[in-house]
């Protein structure tokens, strides 16, 4: 029995997906990536903005069409993830082709859900969203075998104006520290060298197990993981760092410093009406903290633009905030009115082209900025993790500790010497092209 697997949306999602294949392969399920050989097909869905639920929907409606076809081999068509969660009833009335939905907190019956289906029973599964899933079988990476993200923490307490994740994805609940450590150890045991850390939120880890916040302490024992070569913290709620975690971002040669802080705005007036619990002035506090204590790292930020009620003084702030702190990485999203959250109802919502105009704006600076930063690093020598050669050159794609896999840049190697996906070499940066670097190996630099 073969299954055709599509991940959509963010890493922790794909985590998810790599928790289900294990469940799969462990009850003997084979798995393709040719659609006219599958007999089941998996959809993991995103429906966080608007264009991942286009997305999503896009991909039932291609991918159903195999369902709906006799002369295909498809039997099985199952839905997960969080629009399987938000939209279960819609699925059922308007897309007959769907067999099987499974919510965001019961993704660890996938087995159970496909045996029912295959028997011609239509299945639906929705557990509460307090759940807290941590299945028994080892994940199956994907993400090529050398680094891997760890979920630590499944959900929100946040309730940001705009964001849907609490309705989908429950409470925040941190996976307890020691299975966390379990899977670090298989992870690193099957090859991977870097750990990415993810959540909704990061920083809060703990909180709700062990009465306070303990992302440091979940840190300083993936450390002692003999053949983990680097970790990587994303998503830190800017308000939720603390000393302790600086200082051992700061102090742990295995951890990079690096670290992804959303803050979406710096407009007090829109920080408020996003239901965000920090200020213009706090932001920069923590940025200049940050800074100081840990001179090389790089911080990586995301923003709206367009939220109901920003005006033009709003956004002007932000971009001076942009120009004034110098990201090191930042991504822009232009602000999409989810229904069933409070900003969708506010007055003074943005017209799309100003949203735009005003996301773009703020790209061309981030555009400068980061050109800037790159011809910094000309001279520099780095440690660098290898992840693929380039068909037919002899060029080699790495990433510095400054860059996450995926949203960030890369770096590339010329080098006749044979280098493998995952090694990690030092190279001295010999040049830089727009938000990529050049660099060649130290030993062989002049």
């Amino acid at each position: 029995m073969k299954v055709l697997f599509v991940s959509l949306g963010c890493d922790k999602n794909l985590v998810d997906s790599e928790y289900m294949l294990g469940i799969l392969r462990k009850r003997g399920y084979d798995f393709t990536d040719d659609e006219e050989e599958a007999d089941v097909i998996v959809v993991n869905t995103c429906c966080f903005i608007g264009d991942a639920k286009e997305e999503s929907i896009n991909t039932i409606i291609e991918l159903g069409s195999l369902r709906l076809d006799d002369n295909k081999k498809c039997r099985a068509l199952i839905i997960t993830g969080c629009l399987a969660q938000r939209y279960y009833e819609e699925i059922r009335e308007e897309l007959p082709e769907v067999d099987a939905v499974i919510g965001t907190t019961a993704y660890d019956e996938i087995d159970r859900v496909i045996e029912e289906v295959l028997k011609g029973n239509r299945v639906e599964s929705l557990k509460d969203t307090d759940r807290l899933v941590i299945p028994e079988e080892s994940r199956i990476v994907t993400t090529g075998g050398y680094y891997s993200f760890l979920k630590i923490a499944e959900g929100c307490d946040k309730h940001c104006t705009y964001c849907i994740i609490p309705s989908l994805r429950g409470h925040y609940r941190s996976v307890p520290m020691e299975r966390l450590i379990k899977e670090a150890n298989d992870l690193v045991e099957g090859g991977v060298k870097e750990l990415i850390l993810v959540a909704q939120e990061t920083s809060m880890y703990g909180l709700d197990i062990y009465g306070k916040k303990s992302l440091h302490l979940l840190l300083r024992e993936l450390c002692k993981i003999d053949g983990l070569e680097w970790i990587r913290v994303q998503y830190c709620y800017p308000e939720e760092i603390t000393r302790e975690l600086i200082e051992v971002m700061r102090d742990e040669p295995k951890i990079c410093k690096y670290i992804d802080m959303p803050i979406q705005h710096a407009s007090d007036a829109v920080l408020k009406r996003m239901g965000r619990h920090t200020s213009r002035n706090e932001l920069s506090e923590i940025i200049h903290e940050l800074r100081e204590n840990i001179p090389d790292i790089a911080i990586r930020t995301t923003l709206i633009t367009g939220f109901p009620g920003e005006t033009g003084e709003d956004h002007e702030i932000l971009v001076n905030f942009v120009d004034e702190m110098e990201f090191d990485r930042l991504g822009v999203f232009t602000y999409s009115a989810e229904e069933g959250t409070p900003a969708a109802s506010f007055p003074d919502q943005i017209e799309e082209e100003i949203k735009v105009a005003r996301r773009d704006e703020i790209m061309k600076l981030q555009q400068e900025i980061a050109y800037a930063h790159a011809d910094d690093m000309i001279g520099s020598a780095l440690d660098v993790i290898v992840e693929g050669k380039l068909v037919g050159e002899e060029i080699y794609s790495a990433r510095t500790y400054m860059d996450a896999p995926g949203v960030d840049g890369l770096l590339f190697i010329n080098t006749e010497r044979e280098l493998m996906s995952g090694d990690i070499v030092r190279v001295k940066v010999t040049g830089a092209n727009e938000y990529d670097l050049i660099g060649e190996l130290c030993d062989e630099s002049s």
